[in-house]
């Protein structure tokens, strides 16, 4: 398996892949609108194939203090195989390569204790927060 940043050849297979994992994501997340903005800021998405095939992605964020994961995504058909754990050590690779101290995420499903048991494997941490968020056009 290699892990690596974004190119141009990967977008129609990441989009794929975020749209078969992410079903129900809501309209403002579609990847196929999305990506084109967060390419314009910055390439932070590590991609992984295996045999020719993108098995994993995960978008990175980083404001200058804090990194944050978005969008880690495994193709079903591979997971358990430690796809999602080395694309999150890689992006803590690249964002602590950038000065990144803390790393954040979120979980959008509550209701997801084999997922937040993962997050936990790899050091994370709850944190009593309350996230919100407003969609600017509205």
């Amino acid at each position: 398996m290699t892990i690596r940043r974004v190119q141009p050849i990967d977008l129609e297979p990441l989009v794929e892949l975020w749209e078969m994992v992410f079903p129900d994501d809501p309209s403002h997340n579609a990847p196929r609108s999305m990506l084109p903005t967060k390419l314009d800021v910055d390439d932070l998405i590590l991609v992984a194939w295996d045999e020719g095939q993108l098995v994993g992605a995960c978008m990175l964020g980083y404001d200058g203090h804090r990194g944050w994961l978005y969008a880690v995504a495994v193709h079903p058909d591979h997971r358990r195989k430690h796809i999602g754990a080395d694309l999150i050590q890689s992006a803590f690779e690249t964002l602590k390569s950038l000065g990144c101290i803390k790393v954040n995420l979120q979980v959008r499903e509550v209701n997801n204790p084999e997922l937040v048991a993962f997050y936990e494997s790899l050091g994370f941490q709850v944190e009593e927060r309350i996230s919100m968020g407003k969609l600017l056009d509205e």
